[in-house]
């Protein structure tokens, strides 16, 4: 309905509060105002006008009769219809301020608290993702408590430079990787002005390693673990017995063993390549676990809880502080063992049972290798899905014989 509208106009036009929905009447004096009348029995106003070479807006000005008018809401639509000839858009404008305003009130968060925003948004969605928060945590470490809008791309190169100086080009270069990462996903949500993490340099080029610990040095190592503690000991211990990744030792679950069998098993979610995986416990290591899990049930009962990790001083979180570790047990070495990597213990392995005539295959799946290097390996990975258990078994128990000097009966593993 459009009409003049008065004071008496709309008075009566109030009465027709309808049943359901709403109703409108519209001002002939000043075209585009118009008041809505809802079920409720409220009033709103209401202006709709086209912006110079834009598109047109709706403008709501609040209820009648207070606090807005007839002739306040005439006024207000006056103001709106000249901005709208100077192509000035309120709707546009309001918009602008409540995203800067919502920029502003982001980027004086903490950089712990975008960090934990972005390990529970996207982090939790993949299986590296509690190691890759620890690793922008460390490299950040001095700005978790300050504003993540003060970051600088300053910053986050320092973190790469630095850890490029401790001689950890390859730790270096994955650091940068996950910078990138955070930063894109900071810069996508307003958290930071600019995407900082653009033109962050690389720590250098990565070339393939060529160090391979001969049996000797892997004796010297298995020799010192003894001399490092009850709970770090351990974990050397089956690092060189098992020849797995380090990370599928340290997050070891008490649920993944399965000592009647004298096994590890890995589920899919818990390794590199997203299979699972069945790891053989030959006689020097089956007592290491054994020992392990005593401790770890006893921790978990004076804190009042189960155990979950193998290794753990909480009994609810892995153990941490690896690195120390590694430079205690290097101390310990002196000169008897140049420089190496708790990797280089499975390239060790490999040789050692190439040296010894065991199939690659058997190599490739004890290891939980895709596939090996040579052209062979990989075709026979694709189309020989034996699980070869009771050689793997043999083989890590070649191996520990190996690294301990003792003696090992093959444990015939049940193929299932």
């Amino acid at each position: 309905m459009k009409t003049k509208l008065t004071e008496p106009v709309l008075q009566k036009f109030k009465k027709q509060v309808p049943t359901e929905g709403r109703v409108e009447i519209s001002d002939t004096l000043r075209p585009g105002l118009r008041l809505r009348l809802s079920a409720a029995g409220k009033a709103v106003w209401m202006y709709e006008k086209r912006i110079k070479g834009g598109p047109k807006r709706k403008h709501t000005f609040g209820t009648w009769p207070e606090p807005i008018s007839l002739a306040e809401a005439r006024k207000l639509a006056l103001e709106i219809e000249a901005e709208a000839a100077k192509g000035i858009d309120r709707v546009q404008m309001a918009a602008k301020e409540k995203q800067e305003a919502e920029r502003a009130e982001a980027q004086i968060k903490s950089l712990q608290t975008v960090i934990d925003t972005y390990a529970d948004l996207h982090l939790s969605t993949i299986r590296t993702g509690d190691k890759r928060k620890r690793q922008i945590e460390v490299a950040l470490q001095k700005h978790l408590s300050n504003p993540v809008g003060e970051l600088t791309r300053a910053d986050l190169q320092k973190a790469v430079d630095d850890k490029a100086k401790e001689g950890r080009l390859v730790a270096a270069n994955r650091i940068r990787a996950a910078l990138l990462a955070f930063s894109s996903w900071a810069f996508g949500r307003s958290y930071i002005a600019s995407n900082i993490g653009q033109g962050i340099a690389k720590a250098g080029r990565e070339t393939a390693r060529e160090r391979v610990l001969d049996i000797q040095e892997v004796r010297a190592i298995w020799n010192a673990t003894f001399e490092i503690g009850p709970l770090w000991g351990p974990v050397f211990r089956l690092f060189i017995l098992t020849v797995q990744r380090r990370g599928e030792i340290l997050g070891l679950r008490i649920a993944e063993l399965d000592l009647e069998r004298g096994r590890i098993v890995k589920p899919g979610s818990q390794t590199k390549n997203d299979k699972g995986h069945i790891t053989h416990l030959s006689p020097p290591a089956l007592p290491e676990v054994q020992a392990a899990l005593a401790d770890a049930q006893e921790r978990a009962e004076e804190k009042g809880h189960a155990a979950d990790y193998l290794f753990t001083t909480t009994g609810t979180t892995p153990v941490s502080g690896i690195s120390r570790a590694k430079e205690r047990l290097d101390k310990i070495l002196g000169d008897k063992v140049g420089p190496w990597r708790i990797h280089d213990i499975r390239t060790a392995f490999s040789t050692a049972m190439a040296d010894a005539d065991v199939p690659e295959a058997v190599s490739d799946r004890v290891l939980n290798h895709v596939a090996g290097g040579s052209a062979p390996s990989a075709v026979s990975r694709v189309y020989n899905q034996a699980e070869m258990l009771p050689q793997r078994a043999a083989a890590l128990d070649r191996w520990a014989a190996l690294v301990t000097g003792e003696s090992a009966d093959v444990i015939k593993l049940e193929v299932k």
